[in-house]
């Protein structure tokens, strides 16, 4: 456990100096969408292309690692909004927090962390997760949170805009540029590389400070009361149960003959067993749901992630 915690405590710590500096106003909060817009459109597309560029391409397509991670995550979506809609939870609230249940915080603190815990051959299974949760899972719960309005017509108009915002997203561009360029064998020019390089290696600082300074600014503007029964079963299920489902679907596949390796499936668990993807909070407030719910999903999430995240570490590795 301690040469886990060597590897997780950084990344760990450097989400806590993103929020403490934002709570102490160190970091304005005007500037944090200048971090976002540099993680997102800079660093974290030239990591992931980095990654898929040296990724033999079968890892990249394998069938076995998206289908296991797949049917997860709708086991996850179907159960959370099961159990969680109601008369106080309607569809547009339920289908968020789904999403947060089932969407780890792979783009910004999965990539780095689990290649520095597993090495280099790791990127292949979560750019396989990354594809998944990006354009599948993230689309139907946007769909089924528009069911409050489907008589006018807000599935179709929710999915044309998911659609549109999956588009303009440089993370799958990125993934599928570094694919092709991984299937042909291709590099880039030496100073072009070297750039692309520089702004990979900024990825993970940034990206973590990043995450803490959202969760602060999510904190800090939130002025409505939340239940803890509306948020923290479901900080848990996402910390608890989607790695444990995962794990026991991942030896089911392996127990029928399905080509999934222990190693990829150790990737996934650990994948699953991360907080809760940060941007869904973003999303959540670009159509209406309640986000104060959701930021205190992701918040409890992160924080307990500490613990859960390196005993997962410790157990799979």
């Amino acid at each position: 456990m301690p040469s886990v915690l060597l590897i997780t405590f950084p990344f760990f710590a450097l989400v806590l100096c993103g929020y403490l500096a934002t709570r102490a106003r160190l970091l304005p909060l005007p500037a944090i969408p200048g971090l976002n817009a540099f993680v997102l459109f800079f660093a974290l597309p030239c990591l992931l292309y980095r990654f898929g560029a040296q990724t033999p391409i079968g890892q990249l397509l394998d069938p076995a690692v998206a289908g296991v991670y797949l049917l997860c995550a709708l086991l996850m979506v179907a159960g959370t909004v099961w159990l969680t809609r109601g008369p106080r939870i309607h569809w547009n609230d339920a289908a968020f927090g789904a999403l947060v249940a089932a969407f780890p915080n792979t783009g910004f603190m999965g990539v780095p962390l689990l290649v520095a815990l597993l090495g280099a051959q790791a990127a292949g299974p979560v750019i396989v997760t990354i594809a998944v949760d990006m354009v599948i899972t993230t689309s139907l719960c946007v769909a089924l949170s528009q069911l409050d309005s489907a008589g006018t017509h807000g599935v179709a108009v929710a999915l044309r805009r998911a659609l549109r915002g999956m588009v303009s997203n440089p993370m799958p561009w990125s993934i599928a540029l570094g694919a092709l360029a991984s299937a042909l064998q291709w590099t880039l020019p030496g100073p072009v590389d070297k750039t692309v390089a520089m702004l990979a290696d900024a990825a993970s600082p940034v990206a973590l400070f990043t995450i803490g300074a959202v969760l602060a600014r999510s904190q800090m503007n939130q002025h409505e009361q939340v239940l803890m029964r509306d948020y923290v079963p479901i900080a848990l299920a996402k910390l608890l149960l989607h790695p444990l489902l995962v794990w026991l679907a991942g030896q089911g596949a392996i127990a029928l003959g399905v080509p999934l390796s222990s190693f990829a499936l150790t990737v996934l668990v650990l994948l699953a067993a991360l907080p809760s993807a940060s941007n869904v909070s973003l999303l959540a407030e670009r159509f209406g749901a309640h986000n104060g719910r959701i930021a205190h999903i992701i918040l409890v999430s992160t924080a307990l992630a500490f613990l859960s995240f390196s005993a997962a570490v410790a157990l799979l590795t």
